[in-house]
């Protein structure tokens, strides 16, 4: 399962959709995650699943990268489902036994999060998919420069958002080492019930947190030994710049965005 997480990758390509520019894919996919907590209605979430293979087939991707991403989420999708089950209530009771009672708006609420959790984490890892992290910090720069004026440090914090988001399939190849190295000297990660399999991951932190540690300052001196001083002064060897495609992009969101939030008033 720690394999199966699929933020943070890249995958290179040559698609319309690696194209184009990272503003355009940053600013869609922040849109993205608000319309998922808008649409109100199972019927938009179709057109969700239909832009989301839309954006697999021009992209070129594997559907498999998703199904593993969602892998890794699987357990909190079912504690919410549960949670959302049997905590909320409603008018329409459907099943109760003892305590336990099921409403029918408690099942709604349930889909509806899981529905939001799954394309949360489809729309992210699409993302990264789709962006290498060299663009990313670019286009999250330049959506930041305009609060430079308010003090902000727009190319340090860009560049720390993305090495975090770089370096999370990096620690969790480093965990499964760890946990494979673990394994063939005795240690027990599968047995038992969610507590012990819990407390069995703890001897796991502290040579993670020494890894984690170690790879940050390893990244540090290699910054250094190559005379980086932030952004100030500093040239990029690719200029960022909007095309007709970004508009094309921006045209087809809009449309999607739409027609999933206004197809509760239609059917």
């Amino acid at each position: 399962m720690i394999k199966d997480i699929t933020i943070g990758q890249y995958v290179p390509g040559d698609s319309f959709i690696h194209k184009l520019d990272p503003r355009t894919k940053i600013l869609i996919s922040i849109l993205f995650i608000v319309d998922i907590f808008l649409i109100k209605s199972f019927w938009g979430y179709l057109f969700v699943v239909l832009f989301i293979g839309a954006i697999l087939y021009v992209s070129k991707l594997s559907p498999k990268y998703l199904f593993k991403g969602l892998k890794a989420i699987f357990v909190l999708v079912l504690i919410t489902a549960i949670l959302n089950v049997f905590m909320i209530k409603g008018e329409t009771l459907i099943y109760k036994w003892g305590f336990l009672e099921v409403y029918r708006e408690g099942l709604r609420t349930a889909g509806f999060m899981i529905l939001r959790l799954i394309f949360l984490i489809s729309g992210t890892s699409l993302l990264t998919l789709t962006t290498s992290p060299i663009e990313l910090t670019d286009g999250i720069e330049k959506l930041l420069n305009p609060f430079k004026k308010i003090g902000l440090p727009a190319h340090e914090l860009a560049m720390m958002m993305t090495i975090a988001l770089r370096f999370i399939p990096t620690l969790m190849d480093e965990t499964d080492k760890i946990m494979k190295a673990q394994m063939a000297r005795g240690a027990d990660f599968e047995s038992g019930g969610i507590i012990q399999k819990a407390k069995s991951l703890i001897p796991l932190l502290v040579p993670l947190f020494i890894s984690s540690f170690r790879r940050a300052d390893e990244l540090a001196n290699a910054m250094e030994a190559r005379c980086y001083r932030g952004g100030e002064g500093r040239t990029r060897m690719k200029i960022l710049k909007m095309e007709t495609r970004d508009t094309v992009a921006f045209i087809l969101f809009a449309v999607f965005a739409i027609a999933s939030i206004g197809i509760k008033y239609v059917v």
